[in-house]
């Protein structure tokens, strides 16, 4: 048997159930055939690099099989007529990778990140007051109608 490593996108709009529904009916598809599923992850919802069939976001799941080539072609096939599934990619691999993904431990790093609102100031803008109490601006003159367009060419 090979080792293979999949990665599918479903549409934004189905809920994470129904990820993991179809996650695990794509599962069940290769250890049918003979093949076992020995890592899934749900990466959750992210957005996309471009608009995919309307789509602006989408549910990544990542799995890792060991399985012969027709289990994986099935479960292909059976991606590629789901509507639910955006797009998919499968890719056959030396060794499966121990662990999480590198996708998760990004996330997890981005998680124990402080939040921006403690930087501060770095100084170099001068005062700042609040913006309600500031008054006409002196450098231009008064206000004109949007319509009144006989001064300054535009």
């Amino acid at each position: 048997m090979s080792l293979y490593e999949s990665v599918f996108i479903a549409r934004q709009d189905i809920t994470n159930q129904q990820v993991e529904s179809l996650a695990d009916e794509l599962a069940a598809i290769i250890t049918e055939r003979g093949g076992a599923v020995t890592k899934k992850e749900f990466w959750g919802l992210r957005n996309l690099t471009y608009r995919v069939n309307k789509n602006r976001k989408g549910h990544y799941v990542l799995f890792n099989i060991d399985a012969p080539a027709d289990a994986v072609l099935e479960m292909e096939r059976i991606m590629r007529f789901n509507e639910d599934v955006l797009r998919y990619m499968t890719v056959r691999v030396d060794a499966l990778e121990e662990g999480q993904s590198a996708i998760l431990l990004q996330k997890g790093e981005r998680d124990t990140r402080s939040p921006r609102g403690d930087r501060g100031d770095r100084g170099d803008r001068g005062p700042r007051g609040p913006r309600e109490d500031r008054g006409p601006r002196e450098d231009r003159g008064p206000r004109r109608d949007r319509n009144d367009r006989t001064e300054g060419g535009n």
